[in-house]
């Protein structure tokens, strides 16, 4: 799917409506409560519905053309609010679990009415286990394209939605555990204490997770190269065309999850006329884009190959 086609992921819409009601949930938890872990957790899920409304955002602002000061297009915007919800979580979540975890340490505050924390985090749980059914779901065939671990696919995926999602999820469920258990061991042992280790436990859970995603996002806004999978592919179409005689070297980058820009100088066959050139690297193009149509801006150059001066090909993992 091309960008100018990027609609918005159902399972972004799915996020967002249960952080939304999720919040709310624990809201109300905490006025009935005072539960410290279950204040954070609110906190937590508002920042997770604004960084899914942040998404949607992105994905709407890439959709526009090109124009004359952005000439390759806004496709790169999806990197960008991506980075934008790594920030957001960071402070707008983890800094007030942190403060929130604090001020109960200091100021310990006996939890009125437990039940009503328990049934408002397991119905949280349930929601939460939703959302994240539904990105696994919809990451299933992209991960199984890449051969890889559910790991391997938020570290290596170009489109920042989906890998975004998992973590939010799976740092939402580890979340909710961790304030389920903080509340039930406060109200075991009468110790407020143990729900404000709960919020800060959440805090840091949302440091962490916020410092890998602006970590992986910082690379894709710096602009990552082609997969190998994808490499490979276009060098095996630019050396099979029947008028080229080498691959010199090619660079690629990412200005979007589904906008690849390859810049290579190929060595031609010295019998083609400049109308023969002309033809040869149309081809060219033809066969990189049918490959791996994410290349949709290919810049070939003509050159003679020199073996001393010629920098190593990247083309290859």
């Amino acid at each position: 799917m091309s960008d100018a086609e990027h609609k918005v992921s159902p399972a972004i819409i799915a996020a967002f409506l249960a952080n939304l009601g999720i919040a709310a949930a624990k809201l109300i938890g905490f006025l009935f409560t005072g539960a410290s872990s279950l204040l954070a957790e609110a906190a937590h899920s508002a920042a997770d519905t604004g960084n899914q409304a942040l998404l949607i955002v992105g994905g709407r602002k890439a959709r526009r053309a090109p124009t004359d000061a952005h000439p390759f297009g806004h496709s790169g915007e999806r990197y960008f609010w991506a980075f934008v919800v790594a920030v957001v979580l960071f402070t707008a979540g983890g800094l007030f679990a942190l403060y929130e975890g604090v001020d109960r340490l200091i100021h310990p505050h006996r939890l009125e009415s437990a039940g009503w924390a328990v049934g408002i985090l397991l119905i949280a749980i349930a929601l939460e286990s939703f959302s994240l059914r539904t990105a696994m779901r919809e990451a299933r065939e992209p991960k199984r394209r890449d051969g890889g671990s559910w790991w391997a696919f938020i570290r290596r995926s170009k489109s920042p939605e989906l890998p975004v999602v998992l973590l939010e999820d799976t740092g939402a469920l580890l979340g909710l555990a961790i304030a389920l258990a903080g509340i039930i061991v406060a109200e075991i042992t009468g110790n407020a204490r143990f729900d404000a280790a709960g919020s800060l436990t959440i805090g840091a859970l949302l440091f962490a997770i916020a410092l890998f995603l602006g970590v992986e996002m910082k690379s894709l806004l710096l602009g990552e190269a082609a997969s190998a999978e994808q490499l490979r592919a276009l060098s095996r179409e630019i050396e099979s065309a029947p008028s080229v005689r080498r691959l010199i070297h090619m660079r690629t980058m990412h200005l979007g999850p589904d906008d690849l820009l390859v810049a290579a100088k190929v060595e031609f066959s010295s019998s083609l006329g400049y109308q023969g050139l002309a033809g040869a690297i149309d081809d060219v193009e033809a066969r990189m884009r049918a490959a791996v149509p994410a290349a949709k801006l290919i810049f070939l150059e003509p050159d003679a190959f020199k073996e001393n001066l010629s920098p190593p090909s990247p083309t290859t993992p």
